[in-house]
């Protein structure tokens, strides 16, 4: 795999794991103004840009497990943090928003 290509596939990454984030940080914030239809469909679009996420991930996976050299670098390895950290705030939004809504609830 190309240096370039690897590039690339690293800034998808990155892009798609910052949509992420952001869909999710937005989501928890309006779950607490009790927006709660506008929380679910920003977590939903949070969860199309992890996949999304994911499936960059994967391709590299592949690649690296069918026998192609997937050189590492520092893109690289910022953008497996950026998937990393978005994965864990991910089920941290998921669990507040539950918090939030059974509050709502009371």
């Amino acid at each position: 795999m190309t240096e370039e290509t690897i590039q690339e596939m690293s800034f998808e990454i990155i892009g798609y794991a910052g949509n992420a984030f952001s869909y999710f940080y937005e989501a928890v914030e309006e779950m607490m103004e009790e927006n709660k239809e506008r929380a679910k469909e920003l977590y939903n679009l949070g969860k199309k840009e992890l996949t999304q996420a994911h499936k960059v991930q994967t391709d590299l996976l592949i690649s690296e497990a069918n026998g192609e050299k997937v050189n590492i670098n520092v893109i690289l390895i910022h953008a497996q943090d950026h998937l990393m950290t978005t994965i864990m705030y991910e089920r941290i939004a998921r669990q507040m928003i539950r918090i939030l809504d059974k509050e709502a609830r009371l």
